[in-house]
């Protein structure tokens, strides 16, 4: 049984721990705050013993050195990427297994955001770091639409009960211009009813699932790199 806990961190990143229940064994899947992610395990009596990283950005990787000189965790992520951030024990491309307490990890590389960029997916859990946000993606900061809308495409073969775990919480925004794309797309209005309740009451708009992204998530939605590229063309310049 594993059990995943948001740790808001930054001014808008989640720093995910990752708990098994069986094992007791716990992971931190991008720890750009150590301190967060090391009082957070703290007050559940968990000791992180797995660091998990999705690309190289420091609001993903800035907490590595301190959280390992803590705990003495060993850290798995891209090895596309090993040469951009500090501390990688152990490098995986698309197809590597890991071990994460009982349960094991297919890495998929979905590269968009980052050239190397990776997503965890375990035991109904999928770690997509900015990949696939709720609502939304990722800027192309170093990918290109066509490989973004063939990742988010990947991602959208996943069963429809996958449990998805964005690393930011853009909820509310993306779903503004979801509604301002597609005035009248009902699924849309839903959502951002949701999320706008949810944010009012001060709670994280994350985790989300397949079957809802695939709802109502226009990126996800798109049927190919040209329409995903307009789209994210006006997410960049929505205000």
């Amino acid at each position: 049984m594993m059990q995943a806990v948001a740790l808001p961190a930054l001014s808008d990143n989640y720093v995910w721990l990752l708990h098994d229940e069986n094992s007791g064994h716990t992971a931190v899947v991008d720890p750009g705050d150590a301190q967060v992610a090391l009082d957070g395990a703290a007050a559940r009596g968990w000791t992180i013993d797995q660091v998990l990283i999705t690309h190289w950005h420091p609001d993903h990787t800035a907490g590595i050195p301190a959280v390992v000189a803590a705990t003495g965790a060993k850290v798995w992520g891209p090895e596309a990427e090993r040469d951009k951030f500090a501390g990688l024990d152990h490098g995986l491309a698309d197809g590597d297994k890991v071990q994460v307490g009982s349960a094991e990890a297919e890495v998929w590389h979905v590269p968009g955001h980052t050239l190397g960029h990776i997503a965890f997916i375990l035991d109904g859990h999928a770690f997509v770091g900015d990949t696939l946000f709720a609502g939304g993606c990722g800027r192309l900061f170093e990918g290109t639409p066509d490989q973004m809308h063939a990742s988010l495409q990947r991602l959208g073969t996943l069963p429809d009960e996958m449990i998805v775990y964005p690393a930011h919480e853009y909820t509310l925004g993306n779903y503004r211009f979801l509604a301002a794309k597609a005035p009248g797309d009902a699924a849309i209005e839903r959502r951002l009813a949701e999320v706008t309740a949810l944010r009012d009451a001060g709670r994280p708009t994350v985790p989300t699932t397949i079957a809802e992204e695939r709802a109502s998530n226009l990126f996800l939605r798109a049927d190919n790199a040209a329409e995903f590229a307009r789209l994210r063309a006006a997410k960049d310049s929505f205000r």
